[in-house]
């Protein structure tokens, strides 16, 4: 525990990279494999069941110390994490000191703090914390309290994790990201075998890493053959890679969440499929449309999606209400072949092929659309939002499939977003290194002479604006909501969003995709900005 714990601490008081990489790089030479794997599980973020909630932990430790709990509310506003605010308080808490507990990470998570599970009453809980607390510094009961409740994060991405760990086993870093991706059970057997220059048998769950298109650079783009090129509608769903191995049907999310259960009207499709194949693609939902009196395919908002994903039970009803479609883009593996070196142009004909073997109204091929000068580039763009896409992706027809966002090889050129010019209204504090500024706000459009929320938005505002915002919003507070508070109407902002649904859940009527703050209108007096009447002619349009 303390091996790991000083390497969270180096990693977290660093903004440089490579002093990152090297940190963790030095970690896994040093620590024994048992414990070793347990640190890379958690580091990577994969799931862990929480034990013990932030608010019990909260009340353990108001139960031991002298601090009040309205001064331990204060702190937790300042900080914005009741594990760190604990670390924090600890050293001040009247406890009798024990002896350290200097067990390894894999001691501590297989065999101590399971021990949580086989507490039969409050009181023991609060001992068992207590005497944990007690034996450990500061930073290590940060550590205990964010694996306790299931919410640890650390200042390091994935990428550079892999990055060290390539590093340290000499081993192409797509390679270990590959055997890296979804779960895995934290054994030191699994360890050894990240280290294997052996081709592996994976287990027929695991997918690929994603590879993911980069913003277009318009200028250098317009440089191109254009032959080189083609072009797919960029769709607003969830990315997903869809694997039949072993006779058994798998659907991954692009964040590593296994998902089939949240699909299962994809089950009787996709089981004709032939087993060693493995589809990259976009889970929407759909419909059908008869503009003019022509019938096509038309996706729906996301917010119908939305009411597909977290449940743990999907109902008949809501596989009418919200059909789903899978628009496959690419092919990644065939007949247990793994195909992602082979050029797109090849793959693609491999996908065309397949799907026109086990057609079917839930699956569909990405079309090429092919361009032969940047204005018809640019002409195919403005079409989207009429084809129900939010823009472009552009691939290069050699590309391989590769890893994250290599440049170069795909790019995405999205729509311009949708705005409007709305009132702040409500302003909350953020959370973590935010936790004492205003950067959480709520934003209004006039309908008649009363302000209606209509959008939520805590990005887009560079580090000066927001602490110049946070200070005019305690000088024009009108009430306090808790956390919230709500301010004098005059402050007005650009909010762009992606897209623009109905909703009988909010007030306004609307809700919106991907909200952010563009910039704030210091020219543009309140009485000015946007009516709910100019939000519902985008909905129309």
């Amino acid at each position: 525990m303390k091996r790991f714990a000083r390497l969270f601490e180096e990693v977290d008081a660093t903004t440089s990279t490579n002093a990152k990489v090297s940190a963790l790089q030095q970690y896994f030479r040093a620590e024994v494999p048992a414990s070793a794997v347990w640190a890379l599980y958690l580091l990577l973020g994969k799931t862990r069941k929480r034990l013990i909630t932030s608010r019990v932990l909260r009340d353990i430790f108001l139960q031991i110390s002298n601090i009040p709990e309205w001064l331990f509310e204060d702190c937790y506003a300042q900080v914005g994490d009741t594990a760190e605010v604990i670390a924090l308080l600890i050293r001040d808490a009247p406890l009798e000191k024990q002896a350290a507990l200097d067990l390894p990470l894999h001691v501590w998570i297989e065999e101590v703090i399971p021990q949580v599970k086989q507490v039969k009453s409050g009181e023991e809980l609060t001992q068992l914390v207590v005497s944990w607390w007690a034996a450990l510094n500061e930073f290590e009961v940060f550590i205990l309290n964010k694996v306790l409740t299931g919410a640890f994060r650390v200042g390091v991405s994935d990428k550079l994790v892999i990055k060290a760990l390539a590093a340290e086993f000499q081993q192409p870093e797509s390679v270990l990201a590959h055997r890296l991706m979804g779960e895995f059970v934290p054994t030191v057997e699994f360890y050894e075998s990240l280290k294997s220059a052996a081709e592996e048998t994976h287990p027929p769950s695991r997918p690929y890493p994603f590879f993911l298109a980069s913003p277009l650079e318009e200028e250098k783009f317009q440089q191109e053959d254009m032959a080189r090129w083609v072009a797919e509608w960029k769709w607003d769903g969830i990315r997903a890679q869809v694997i039949r191995r072993a006779g058994e049907l798998f659907i991954w999310s692009r964040g590593e969440d296994l998902i089939t259960e949240q699909f299962p009207d994809f089950a009787a499709t996709f089981s004709q499929y032939p087993d060693g194949c493995v589809l990259d693609g976009e889970i929407l939902c759909w419909q059908y449309q008869t503009p003019a009196g022509e019938t096509r395919h038309m996706p729906l908002s996301f917010n119908h999606l939305q009411k597909r994903l977290g449940r743990k039970r999907v109902t008949p009803k809501v596989m009418q209400e919200h059909p789903v479609h899978f628009i496959a883009y690419d092919l990644l593996e065939f007949n247990g072949q793994d195909l992602r070196e082979q050029p797109l142009i090849q793959r693609h004909d491999l996908l065309t092929q397949l799907l026109q073997q086990h057609p079917s109204p839930q699956v569909s091929g990405s079309q090429f659309m092919h361009f032969d000068s940047w204005e018809a580039l640019t002409a195919l763009r403005e079409r989207s939002r009429q084809a129900g896409a939010e823009g472009l992706v552009i691939k290069a027809v050699d590309s391989p499939y590769l890893v994250g966002r290599k440049r170069g090889y795909w790019w995405k050129y999205k729509v311009n977003p949708m705005s409007l010019d709305a009132v702040l209204i409500y302003a909350q504090a953020g959370s973590g290194k935010r936790a004492n500024l205003f950067t959480d706000y709520t934003f209004a459009l006039w309908q008649g002479t009363e302000l209606v929320s209509f959008a939520k938005a805590y990005s887009g505002l560079d580090n000066q604006e927001i602490e110049e915002l946070d200070r005019w919003i305690r000088k024009h507070t009108i009430e306090k909501f808790g956390p919230v508070r709500s301010v004098e109407p005059l402050q007005v902002f650009e909010i762009a969003f992606e897209g623009i649904a109905a909703s009988n859940r909010h007030k306004s009527g609307i809700s919106v995709r991907f909200p952010r703050i563009l910039r704030w209108r210091k020219d543009k007096p309140a009485q000015e900005a946007d009516t709910l009447e100019a939000a519902l002619k985008l909905l129309s349009q």
